[in-house]
């Protein structure tokens, strides 16, 4: 693990981060998204980008969440919220790029078989060709979806407040 990169070798299934937030870290991107506790049974069952109008309140309703969480001072709440948002628009991007989903060409055999996680995870066919993007790619309703949720996504990593709180979270539990 990086020095203050996530670290996938906690026992998620058992560890409240609430309770404990000096085991969390930020990481990249939207890294452990789907494995920190409370945050994502709190935040998991608001995440939807099926259309614009689902992606609009799903969008709105994190977003409230990512506020409530930054005036609660709980930083890994608001961080798991803006890592939602963001998820929102990367997988809203890809079945606007791929109207199945799937951004990989099939194969026999699993790309992805054996390495450790995070690299285990996601599609089996990691490294094969890409599958053509859609013609409507930029224009389709779920690109309009990515976009409300990049509009919010964006609110979130620049709020003064959630960088004044990430500084003092890194102030305080990372090593020096």
């Amino acid at each position: 693990m990086a020095k203050n990169g996530f670290n996938y070798s906690l026992d998620f299934k058992t560890t409240d981060f609430r309770q404990h937030p000096e085991l969390y870290r930020v990481g990249v991107g939207e890294q452990g998204v789907l494995l920190v506790e409370p945050y994502k049974s709190e935040l998991l069952p608001h995440w939807r980008f099926k259309n614009v109008k689902v992606a609009q309140a799903s969008a709105e309703k994190i977003y409230g969440l990512f506020e409530e969480y930054l005036n609660q001072q709980d930083f890994v709440g608001a961080d798991m919220a803006r890592k939602f948002l963001q998820m929102g628009f990367t997988r809203a991007r890809r079945y606007a790029n791929h109207k199945g989903g799937k951004k990989y060409q099939d194969s026999p055999e699993a790309k992805n078989e054996g390495l450790p996680y995070p690299y285990s995870s996601g599609s089996a066919n990691k490294g094969n060709p890409i599958l053509p993007q859609e013609a409507d790619a930029l224009t389709n309703e779920k690109a309009q979806a990515a976009a409300i949720f990049k509009g919010y996504w964006f609110r979130a990593k620049d709020h003064p407040e959630y960088l004044r709180q990430k500084q003092a979270f890194r102030n305080q539990y990372y090593e020096q």
